[in-house]
């Protein structure tokens, strides 16, 4: 080999090392190697964003895919770096459930300069070329959850809590809040007394927000619209304090355990349910079709993003209290029957 010509040696070295990189490099697209779908998550902190994700990884590793998840807990740029280690990872379609809509559409446009289709999961990702966007019916959340209070309390001072305004999905459940509670302020049967957004959905801000309602009011509060079940177990922390607790009706959402249990105690009036099985298990699917370059064939709604008309998957949401809380979350396995009722006498259990 040492007495072989120069250029020969260059050219075998130059052979060996394509081959090398070539056995390291990612899978190209359309091939049958096996799907990547990256996973961006906003958090992991919550107990809801959990089940998101294990549901989801189970459904596309059931469909022969491989999942690979990051969780930016709250932080825009971690989010964004972590989105584009994914895209350097190879993977074949993102699915992003974004912290703040409106920043993560630099993720879309990085993924699309890798010819990598975007799924915003649950939230909608603003101002982009977004290719789905799969979640519930969030202005219909909010309906519900005005609806479920002004049904008990047709007149009254209401306090609003709302989500992080960084959060879409918070304006959503607002503007369905106030498609039901609007008319009603016009003709001056409600009045709200408290209108404010809790910093990414933070119990403490809540506590806060309560508070102060209470203070300013003279504890003369009769409905709580709180967007999900973390503000609500803040608003009712605060109300419990006045001994208001179960007396002034509290909205929720995402029947987490310790909305349910509230709501079988008596101090919280209602959650919204959004069976989570049916979005990560359908968000995984229209991964996998995508990454095939397949269409999407339900995606029959169309939401605005500032963008663009973008194609939808919206799923219904279902409006729990007490009287069907066995019927729907305990029944679909969200919750376990003997956690929802621990702290209420056996006997008062519903029959399963």
């Amino acid at each position: 080999m040492t007495n072989a010509p120069s250029s020969w040696r260059l050219t075998t070295i130059a052979v060996l090392t394509a081959i090398a990189s070539g056995c390291q490099s990612p899978p190209k697209k359309g091939d049958d190697a096996t799907i990547v779908i990256g996973f961006s998550m906003d958090t992991l902190e919550e107990e809801r964003w959990q089940r998101d994700r294990d549901l989801f990884v189970a459904r596309a590793e059931a469909l022969g895919a491989k999942v690979l998840v990051q969780a930016a807990n709250g932080d825009d740029s971690l989010q964004s770096s972590q989105a584009e280690n994914l895209l350097t990872q190879g993977v074949d379609v993102l699915v992003v459930a974004p912290h703040n809509g409106k920043t993560a559409a630099t993720i879309v446009k990085s993924a699309h300069k890798m010819g990598v289709p975007v799924i915003a999961y649950d939230r909608l990702i603003n101002d982009s070329d977004l290719d789905l966007y799969i979640s519930f019916d969030n202005v219909k959340v909010g309906e519900m959850q005005a609806q479920f209070l002004v049904d008990r309390k047709p007149k009254g001072n209401y306090v609003l809590v709302g989500g992080a305004p960084t959060d879409n999905n918070a304006l959503l459940f607002r503007e369905g809040q106030m498609n039901v509670l609007q008319p009603l302020v016009d003709k001056g049967d409600i009045k709200i007394v408290s209108d404010q957004w809790a910093k990414d959905w933070q119990a403490e801000e809540a506590l806060e927000i309560m508070e102060n309602a209470l203070t300013r009011n003279d504890n003369q509060v009769d409905a709580v619209v709180a967007s999900n079940d973390a503000l609500a177990g803040g608003a009712i922390q605060a109300l419990a304090g006045q001994k208001l607790a179960g007396k002034v009706l509290v909205s929720g959402q995402d029947a987490e355990l310790s909305g349910c249990q509230r709501v079988v105690a008596g101090t919280q009036s209602m959650t919204v349910y959004k069976p989570i099985r049916s979005l990560a298990e359908r968000a995984a699917e229209s991964a996998v079709s995508l990454a095939k370059k397949q269409p999407i064939t339900d995606a029959t709604r169309r939401v605005h993003n500032g963008h663009k008309e973008v194609p939808s998957i919206l799923l219904s949401p279902i409006s729990v209290d007490r009287s069907n809380v066995a019927s729907s979350v305990v029944k679909d396995g969200y919750q376990k029957l003997d956690q929802v009722y621990r702290d209420v006498p056996k006997d008062q259990w519903p029959p399963m």
